[in-house]
């Protein structure tokens, strides 16, 4: 029993020194293991020091319980034999001898010697007679409750490793009085052997259930891992060759969970990085394209001017007036490939002041009417009778807006040449329109139109970022910009800017 006691003392300090141990090569093991690893360490670590605690707070109990039981067994006896002789003192005519003799006839008819020993001992701690033989006559026990009994003469108990014979041992002693004076002791004595063996198979039995429960949470671990692992390693691969150019691919979905709701962000980002790439693709081929053409009619009329073939004066002029047009047109480009590039990155900013947006807007169209007029484009302008109070807004952002609507209406919508703007308050909002009387924009084109690099089916020439700046500026300034198609037997393509007034 001392080596179980030793292993227990050995088993709890070692308990106490576990979370710091654990937490250092727990952290090692993470840095080079997968989270399957990771996991089952957690849990099972976690589940290992829950069951040993409960196995040794089980082993404790059953331990004290039994040595409890066994004590209030003894106690009882040693009172009610302590009863019994004070009962019966006034029978004895002589305390040495009557009392003597009457003590020997209780020790020698105990009944219960099969599991405690009955003790008969002088005032002075020595034993006179045992009630099965195991004490030898004369020898003397000097355990603590025969030195208590003798101080306090009362029931006195005493539980440690018996001097004799080496086991643990609880030994309950009783005071024999007569006339107040401590004639005799009754001391009932028990092994403590069986008992121990016993704390021993019902602890055993708690740790092989403990290990079985162990081991099922084990299994039960590994079949809920791999279902996670499984698809997550999947995905991972899936997402390797994404990485690597097979944008498109898509993950086959197997679970309605965070698995699931994983698998379907993986495959919605494979399809938008194609899209993406793809419209990468267009604006690049697009742009160069663009570019191509006015470089090419710069270049070819700069040749034809510097060489001296454009002797008259009306062609050096034409020449002259389309490499201006040109380079103008490459300007604008430019000008909202940086915009593009500031939205991408950040760096676009406003310059909020109160302005006046009719203004801002007449400007823009008066800009554009003889430009357009040149073309063969009539613009119609309707105004309102409400004069707006200034609102907050970037006037050159605002106007790059109506500008850009003016020349898209201009180019995809040039065949009806008409372009219809108008202004006009609207439930506390202003709201401006622009309209063309073009072919407008067949319906599963809509819902793309303002994406970048977006040009669908439309041949006129342009990089597809217009609509996406224009929507940009308008968001922040916490408007709204739609498109749509005139629903008119007319036709053509309708623009909508709503923007608060700020009242």
């Amino acid at each position: 029993m001392e080596k179980l006691q030793a292993c227990v003392s050995r088993l709890l300090t070692w308990l106490r020194r576990l979370p710091g141990w654990f937490q250092v090569h727990l952290s090692r093991l993470t840095r080079v293991r997968g989270i399957r690893q990771r996991w089952l360490m957690n849990s099972v670590s976690f589940l290992v020091m829950v069951l040993a605690v409960v196995v040794i707070v089980f082993g404790l109990i059953v331990k004290n319980y039994y040595d409890s039981s066994i004590l209030s067994d003894m106690e009882s006896k040693a009172r009610t034999a302590v009863n019994y002789f004070s009962s019966t003192s006034s029978n004895y005519n002589s305390a040495d001898g009557d009392y003597l003799s009457a003590a020997q006839d209780y020790v020698s008819s105990f009944q219960d010697g099969t599991r405690l020993e009955l003790q008969y001992l002088d005032p002075e701690g020595t034993v006179i007679y045992s009630s099965n033989g195991l004490t030898i006559s004369g020898s003397v026990p000097g355990t603590g409750d025969i030195n208590q009994l003798r101080h306090t003469q009362t029931i006195s108990a005493w539980r440690g490793v018996s001097p004799q014979t080496g086991e643990r041992v609880t030994a309950v002693s009783a005071p024999l009085l007569y006339n107040g004076k401590l004639v005799g002791i009754l001391r009932y004595v028990t092994s403590m052997r069986l008992v121990d063996r016993q704390v021993i198979i019902l602890t055993l039995i708690a740790v092989i259930l403990s290990v079985s429960i162990l081991i099922l949470v084990y299994l039960s671990n590994i079949y809920f891992v791999r279902s996670i692992v499984g698809p997550v390693k999947n995905i991972t691969g899936i997402a390797r060759r994404i990485a690597g150019g097979s944008y498109g691919i898509q993950v086959e979905k197997k679970f309605d969970d965070e698995v699931g709701d994983l698998t379907d962000a993986i495959n919605d980002m494979s399809l938008r990085i194609k899209q993406a790439e793809s419209m990468k693709q267009e604006f690049i081929s697009s742009v160069s394209h663009e570019l191509r053409t006015p470089l090419t009619a710069i270049t070819g009329w700069a040749e034809t001017i510097m060489s001296g073939e454009a002797r008259d004066e009306g062609d050096v002029r034409k020449g002259m007036s389309i490499i201006a047009s040109e380079a103008r047109r490459l300007s604008g480009m430019v000008e909202e490939l940086l915009e593009f590039s500031r939205i991408e990155d950040g760096r676009f900013t406003l310059s909020i002041k109160p302005m006046d947006i009719k203004a801002e807007l007449e400007d823009a169209v008066y800009t554009y009417h003889e430009f357009l007029a040149a073309e063969g484009i009539a613009v119609y302008h309707t105004d309102c009778e409400e004069e707006f109070a200034p609102i907050p807004g970037d006037p050159d952002r605002l106007r790059q807006v109506f500008c850009n609507l003016l020349d898209n209406a201009a180019k995809h919508g040039g065949a009806g040449k008409r372009i219809d703007t108008a202004i006009y308050p609207d439930d506390g909002d202003v709201v401006i329109t622009v309209r063309d009387y073009g072919p407008g924009i067949p319906p599963d084109e809509l819902p793309n139109v303002k994406y970048k690099f977006y040009k669908g089916s439309s041949t006129a020439r342009g990089s597809g970022i217009g609509l996406a700046v224009c929507e940009e500026i308008i968001s922040r300034h916490n408007g709204e910009l739609t498109i749509s198609n005139a629903d008119d037997e007319a036709g053509g393509c309708l623009v909508e800017i709503r923007l608060p007034t700020g009242t």
